[in-house]
């Protein structure tokens, strides 16, 4: 259709017709949501105690997920995140068996709402789970120190049906530096390389969200396969450090990968960033404890200035200006963050955000790259990538200590 300007006399009617029309071809794919984290925390994985058939924005502690609402926003596929807590560098003992437990919310949500959600292992059955009419539910490991250090926890974390690993998330590893933590292997140590080569092999998408900028960059060296970024923006808008240079989304655009483009509000605005750092801050001089740190934080958050949805979108023309339409996706990050941007409260809302970027000369065929066909192509190529590395090669029986023999480790332990 080309591109359309508001000023060209398009009526909302007609921008939701248009968005819903590329929506039935192409599947809106999120590349991050943390609604399995909440059945776990809220009720321990009973799934009853929150039927994701009904409007669970209704409930005492809502969610920003339910199934009414996937619909309401024409949700084609969605990475679940199976995050499990790092307290402290370098993980612990037992973390393969957290992201197992994790792993089988999803399978049961899967088991437990067969017309509402498909299990998807690979790009072909994402689209064919989406012309039944399923969101086609893809598994997505948050924080490498999952897999304790072993490529064989690697492997058989992908045989159960994980498809994405973020290499780390809020603390370091022995293998590689968080962005939000001190750098001690300055990227990715030798093992973390070797993880990349064995992710490359078993057809695992390499996420680099939450990773240092050097981590990035030892991956986008590495890696024989395209990367993603499941849930960054752009740090030339928002200096956020879980965000994405520019230097490395040009890197991104030669690997051929995906930044799908977050929600957190202090991810997408540089007000709201400041804020959380005074708020922070704040909260520290009080107290040192962190229950009551997380209580101060919660009572102060309906105080706290939020983005909105033109601003998410200024991430998305950003990242198009620099790299252009094809390494752009969605990772709205829901049920992982505080109130989200107005606008983008809820799962509910993703055509909305289609459609202000049709107001802003996007093309039908643009919307349907960042909904899904960016992210479906990445996946296609990687699963490309896999069997010829497979063709070539066995599995890794690297080991850390052998590997990293000459890398620091403080602790000792993990």
């Amino acid at each position: 259709m080309g591109n359309t300007f508001a000023g060209d006399g398009y009526s909302d009617k007609a921008l939701d017709k248009r968005v819903a029309g590329v929506l039935k071809k192409t599947p809106l794919i999120d590349g991050h949501n943390d609604l399995p984290m909440r059945y776990t925390m809220q009720v321990q994985g009973n799934l009853d105690q929150m039927p994701f058939t009904s409007d669970l924005s209704a409930i005492k502690k809502p969610t920003q997920t339910d199934h009414p609402r996937m619909l309401q926003g024409m949700m084609g596929g969605q990475f679940w995140s199976v995050y499990i807590p790092i307290a402290a560098y370098p993980g612990a003992s037992g973390d393969v068996a957290r992201v197992l437990t994790q792993i089988d919310v999803v399978h049961r949500m899967i088991t437990t709402y067969p017309d509402q959600l498909e299990l998807a292992l690979t790009a072909n059955e994402v689209i064919d789970a989406h012309r039944r009419g399923k969101i086609a539910s893809m598994i997505g490991i948050e924080g490498g120190h999952a897999i304790e250090n072993s490529l064989a926890n690697l492997r058989m974390l992908y045989k159960v049906g994980a498809r994405y690993m973020t290499l780390t998330h809020s603390k370091g590893l022995r293998w590689a530096d968080s962005a939000t933590d001190e750098e001690r292997v300055g990227g990715l140590s030798p093992f973390g390389k070797e993880v990349v080569h064995e992710m490359n092999r078993l057809g695992m998408l390499v996420d680099l969200s939450h990773v240092s900028v050097n981590a990035m960059n030892d991956a986008l060296d590495v890696s024989s396969a395209p990367v993603i970024f499941s849930h960054s923006s752009a740090f030339a808008l928002t200096a956020h450090k879980r965000n994405i240079p520019d230097e490395v989304l040009l890197r991104l655009k030669v690997n051929n990968g995906v930044a799908m483009v977050t929600f957190y509000p202090s991810y997408v605005s540089e007000t709201v960033r400041l804020a959380w750092i005074n708020l922070r801050k704040k909260v520290n001089a009080q107290t040192e404890d962190p229950k009551k740190q997380a209580k101060l934080y919660q009572a102060q958050l309906p105080t706290l200035p939020r983005p909105t949805l033109a601003d998410v979108a200024d991430h998305i023309d950003h990242i198009r200006n620099l790299i252009g339409i094809d390494y752009i996706g969605l990772g709205g990050d829901y049920d992982g963050m505080p109130p989200g941007p107005v606008g983008l409260e809820d799962v509910s809302t993703y055509p909305a955000l289609l459609i202000e970027l049709l107001r802003r000369g996007y093309s039908d065929s643009d919307i349907a790259k960042i909904a899904g066909r960016n992210i479906l192509r990445v996946m296609q190529d990687v699963e490309t990538v896999a069997r010829k590395e497979q063709a070539r090669r066995l599995p890794s029986n690297a080991q850390i200590d052998e590997l990293d023999a000459a890398t620091p480790n403080p602790t000792g332990t993990l």
